[in-house]
């Protein structure tokens, strides 16, 4: 596999969860993009628990049996969709020690943890239903050829198709390459807050799925991450102090530095949002034979 390295993971998300807990919502805790759908007034925890309440939907996974989350990070979906949807089963995947630690200390039979990436995973029984939201984005390095990234965004495809019932829905949310390349990015942030990761493109997604699951909905929110990341900067901005007492003064400012650069990124459309359903095809054809990468 060709992702970030479990060490570049554990950099970034082991900065403490205490930290992390100081500036993201207090509903879910959700280090992603809210969906505020036109709210002019709208409270980021709101929002963070709309966004969730999307990606159920989106997955039929009301009142389901069994559910995967590949990416759980502190386990706001897993949580809310035991605790608000009736799922009775949901297993996460993180490669962070700390989140799945976090999760462990308000424990739910309901909810299982794993340290393990998804490329190693090996489901007991089928899923009714996947979320991956926000995780894509590390599972390919920096640098590669366009063929190599649909290649690795292809084994991911080919896992979920067989991992899920017959018609089963995968849910995702990603950050994607829009009015932009890698090289008009800065490289701060690749190189000191996200290292060995890079985005996709819608279209290597798209084509990276092609023969195993079709298109149900797909949206682009980027003005909705814009403003979910104001609001996590002046969470941030309004507790400085005791963020600094908890990470150090060099580690806000780069957190404060990353959140601006982000902002902007969003703002200008050199990035986008995109919230996906796709849904399993049964009988693909030709599906030995991969996408063809123009």
């Amino acid at each position: 596999m060709t992702g970030a390295s479990a060490d570049a993971i554990r950099r970034h998300y082991d900065v403490g969860n205490e930290f992390y807990a100081l500036w993201l919502d207090d509903a879910t805790m959700s280090y992603t993009a809210a969906l505020y759908d036109g709210d002019p007034g709208g409270e980021l925890g709101r929002a963070q628990e709309r966004k969730i309440d999307h990606h159920a939907a989106a997955a039929g996974a009301a009142g389901v049996a069994r559910i995967l989350d590949i990416g759980c990070g502190w386990g706001n979906l897993l949580g809310r969709l035991v605790g608000s949807h009736g799922v009775q089963h949901a297993i996460g995947l993180t490669l962070s020690p700390s989140q799945a630690a976090w999760i462990a200390r308000r424990p739910d039979p309901r909810i299982e943890v794993r340290v393990e990436s998804w490329a190693d995973h090996a489901p007991a029984a089928p899923y009714d239903a996947i979320f991956s939201i926000e995780a894509i984005e590390a599972f390919v390095r920096p640098g590669l050829a366009r063929a190599e990234k649909v290649q690795q965004y292809r084994a991911l495809f080919e896992r979920c198709h067989a991992w899920l019932v017959p018609g089963g829905r995968l849910a995702l949310q990603m950050i994607a390459y829009g009015n932009a390349t890698p090289d008009d990015l800065d490289a701060f942030i690749s190189s000191q807050i996200f290292e060995e990761s890079d985005l996709p493109a819608l279209a290597e997604v798209v084509l990276a799925s092609e023969r195993l699951f079709e298109i149900v909905t797909l949206r682009n929110d980027r003005a909705d991450y814009a403003r979910t990341l104001r609001a996590w900067l002046a969470r941030l901005t309004a507790r400085r102090g005791e963020a600094i007492a908890l990470a150090g003064e060099a580690t806000v400012a780069r957190y404060e530095k990353y959140l601006r650069l982000c902002i902007y990124m969003f703002v200008s459309g050199g990035c986008d949002l995109h919230r996906i359903a796709l849904r399993r095809i049964d009988r693909p054809r030709h599906r030995s034979k991969g996408p063809r990468v123009p």
